[in-house]
């Protein structure tokens, strides 16, 4: 099963890739998380995206392109995978459908879930994120037990400076104006749904694994 998940800053991705994960046994892919492995293994790749990110500079389409074909190759993925925050650009999806191709993998689904703005900048001002595990709670919707500190490891939350409310907005603009040609551009190979992320998190997830079109156990 492999599956791109979409959706503005704030729409819930991590929750559903997290259940997901869970269910299916794949491995969720994020693109930061393929840079800092990248890096962390010091692969030829790894280090040119280090000068870049170093440098504060946006790490260049070719870099990329080949930190997800390397990611994408490993024995971990032959199952299948959720893959986040990749493509941004209808050019990364061309690429991404060459590097598939290659790999012999056909996409499952392409699942946009879709939020209305006004409900994604209280979503994102009230996200916090664990120092230790990375993984994301809500201070209103998805709360962690354990208050200040996450469920999982017991590590610190926090909350990004980048999702301050000015910057949710531009943020989302930026998002919206790149994500329009990637939705024509699926819609057309008949990989694309969307969901209303606005439904509980529970029937948000039942939209997401009805959609996908599996027998589950």
């Amino acid at each position: 099963m492999y599956i791109l998940l979409m959706g503005p800053p704030g729409a819930g991705k991590g929750t559903q890739a997290a259940k997901l994960v869970e269910e299916f046994k794949i491995p969720h892919i994020s693109t930061g998380d393929m840079f800092r492995q990248a890096v962390k293994e010091g692969t030829p790749l790894g280090k040119q995206a280090k000068e870049f990110m170093d440098a504060g500079k946006l790490v260049p389409d070719s870099v990329t392109i080949g930190i997800v074909k390397e990611r994408l190759a490993k024995a971990d993925c032959k199952k299948g995978f959720i893959l986040d925050g990749f493509p941004r650009t209808l050019e990364q999806a061309e690429a991404l459908g060459k590097t598939l191709l290659a790999l012999g993998i056909n996409l499952t689904r392409v699942v946009n879930i879709n939020v209305p703005h006004g409900d994604l900048v209280s979503r994102v001002t009230g996200r916090r994120i664990c120092k230790s595990c990375g993984r994301a709670f809500h201070v209103e919707f998805n709360p962690s037990t354990k208050g200040e500190n996450c469920d999982a490891c017991g590590g610190q939350l926090y909350q990004r400076a980048d999702d301050s409310e000015a910057t949710v907005v531009n943020r989302l603009s930026v998002y919206d104006a790149q994500t329009q040609p990637l939705i024509a551009y699926y819609e057309q190979q008949g990989l694309y749904t969307e969901i209303d992320g606005r439904q509980p998190i529970d029937k948000v997830y039942e939209g997401v694994v009805k959609s996908l079109k599996v027998e589950r156990a």
